[in-house]
């Protein structure tokens, strides 16, 4: 005799409740309320949108509703651990598993890769993003301009390096970006494209922005897990005793914290200037435009233990800042004095700062902090 609806949608909770199918299979979000019938995956709200966009390979369903006694097996018989083990069987260590904290971008790449494409169950379908070297044209923002021209790219692992060319036929780079100290980390609505992808690099100890996109989605996702492999085997080579775990999160970074403040200069006469800053790791940039190349000045936050403090508020004397939620950066050197337009910004930043200065500096930051030039 067949199941009730009550008794199928009981079962269904049952089966929701079984290791592995508490949190998305795609993007780890706790308490997953849609599947895949086709797939038999659970998936939060989110995920469940972009799964709507490939019909062909996933049907997908809210816990919500009413369920069929077959829907019900068919999920119970597979379920997010299985699923797991067949279509991401085979993903490299390098490669970037979205969160979703991530933009959608990279989510649906994700999702594309293992269910449409296959590429974690046939390692040859990996070859554009783990051979060691890719070319290929990118839109880039010009430095002064503001234009997307496109330009040549190329990556090599070999080189160690990633290179672009100004002129298709040209022979020397207009600029070579040591793997050593390349970043990419996604920012479409900073560069006002769904693809958009921000290259940083340091070039005489300063950071140099670069912001690309192609119109190709895969394309673009390809570009970011080369850059990832290729700073994945050159720390295998520089740290050769450290483990995957180790060096996974070393490959490319996000930033802690990005937005407008205001700064005063080193004297703290002068007026304040609203300037964006970016929190990167221990170095606070600042820029004139959020899309700048290179940041007007650099300030390295160190750690408590070397005399780094943040404070909430700015000295009594201080004049001239048009925002009133100050911050009060204490390095051995100066102070540097911020101010931010509402309270909760001022609270986010605070804390930014301090899980920084919480942290103990690991002996390759002290030889940064000794390069750094703090600059007015």
């Amino acid at each position: 005799m067949a199941q009730e609806p009550e008794g199928n949608n009981r079962l269904l909770q049952d089966v929701l409740t079984r290791p592995g199918n508490e949190t998305c299979a795609d993007c780890g979000n706790p308490e997953p309320d849609w599947a895949s019938l086709t797939l038999g995956v659970f998936v939060c709200q989110a995920c469940s949108l972009l799964h709507r966009s490939i019909p062909h390979i996933s049907r997908v369903k809210s816990i919500q509703e009413t369920w069929e006694a077959s829907d019900v097996e068919l999920v119970a018989a597979l379920g997010n651990t299985a699923a797991k083990a067949k279509y991401e069987q085979k993903v490299p260590a390098f490669y970037y598993r979205p969160t979703h904290t991530d933009c959608k971008l990279l989510r649906e790449q994700w999702i594309r890769a293992k269910y449409e494409r296959n590429e974690f169950e046939f390692i040859e379908k990996q070859e554009p993003y783990s051979s060691g070297y890719r070319e290929g044209f990118l839109w880039k923002r010009g430095r002064d301009n503001g234009q997307f021209l496109s330009r040549k790219f190329i990556l090599s692992e070999r080189e160690g390096a990633l290179k672009y060319f100004n002129k298709q036929d040209a022979r020397d780079p207009k600029a070579v970006m040591k793997i050593e100290t390349l970043n990419a980390t996604f920012q479409p609505a900073k560069i006002g494209n769904p693809c958009g992808l921000q290259i940083t690099y340091l070039k005489d100890n300063s950071t140099r922005n670069i912001f690309v996109y192609h119109s190709d989605a895969k394309e673009m996702v390809d570009w970011f897990n080369s850059i990832r492999a290729a700073r994945f085997h050159y720390l295998q080579v520089a740290f050769p005793g450290a483990s995957d775990e180790e060096l996974v999160p070393k490959l490319t970074r996000n930033f802690m914290r990005e937005g407008f403040m205001e700064k005063t200069g080193p004297k703290h006469t002068e007026g304040f200037k609203k300037r964006w800053f970016t929190m990167d790791d221990r170095r606070l940039m600042y820029f004139k435009d959020p899309l700048d190349a290179y940041a007007r000045g650099e300030v390295f936050i160190g750690s408590k233990e070397n005399s780094y403090t943040v404070q909430s508020g700015l000295p009594p004397s201080t004049q001239g800042c048009h925002w009133n939620h100050g911050i009060t950066i204490v390095t051995p050197d100066r102070k540097f004095l911020f101010a931010c337009e509402t309270e909760a910004e001022q609270r986010d930043w605070i804390a930014a700062f301090q899980r920084v200065i919480n942290r103990p500096m690991r002996p390759q930051e002290y030889a940064v902090e000794a390069h750094f030039k703090h600059k007015p």
